[in-house]
């Protein structure tokens, strides 16, 4: 039987970056365990003024410019979606909601259900809503009929980083670093969409077959 490669679409927003630069650590992840991975930001919503009163906030939306913008054929087109945002009170950011509202005529044609999702985040503070984005986050998943895989405590790294719902990093309004740790537990928890998401195409081919 011929190595499955899953495709995995990887849709996010980032004002100052932080939530770019750990979707090239997933993507890095998922491509080192075989899949193929597309990167898309979602559209902006903020007005340009608003962007140019914060250095940082236009310094990356001048650095992604070139990110292709999501689409809904993004998401139809891979087995697992991975959605990433910055908190907003303990919610996923609204650019990244608007985008997902969006995809209601997919919904209704049962198009989003079956694959696999999880979700990926950052907080300016510690505690600062890290669960509550990524819980919240997956109840939308509930309602595609979608199937959540998160890290959970499955490798080591999870106990050193101590979030099961999805990587994460508190970014004390951009003076912390993003760890090694948190670099190596998002490429793990990229690794583990590729893993699981191969082993449910490949299982339905073979259902399929039958």
């Amino acid at each position: 039987m011929a190595t499955v490669t899953p495709k995995v679409a990887i849709i996010y927003y980032s004002s100052t970056g932080t939530i770019h630069e750990l979707a090239q650590e997933y993507a890095k992840g998922l491509e080192n365990a075989g899949a193929e991975v597309r990167i898309r930001k979602v559209r902006e919503l903020a007005p340009p003024e608003a962007i140019a009163s914060n250095e940082a906030w236009q310094r990356n939306v001048d650095a992604t410019a070139d990110v292709p913008e999501a689409t809904a054929d993004d998401v139809l087109w891979a087995d697992a979606v991975v959605f990433g945002s910055p908190t907003r009170y303990g919610n996923i950011a609204a650019q990244l909601k608007q985008f997902i509202d969006t995809l209601g005529p997919q919904w209704a044609q049962g198009q989003l259900a079956d694959k696999v999702y999880s979700g990926f985040t950052s907080t300016s503070t510690a505690h600062g809503g890290q669960e509550s984005t990524l819980l919240a986050l997956y109840n939308t998943i509930h309602h595609f009929g979608g199937v959540i895989v998160t890290p959970g405590y499955t490798d080591p790294i999870q106990f050193t980083v101590g979030n099961p719902y999805g990587p994460s990093h508190v970014d004390g309004q951009g003076s912390i670093p993003i760890s090694d740790d948190t670099r190596h537990a998002t490429q793990y928890a990229g690794q583990r969409i590729a893993t699981v998401t191969r082993q449910l195409v490949a299982g339905r081919s073979e259902v399929a077959a039958i």
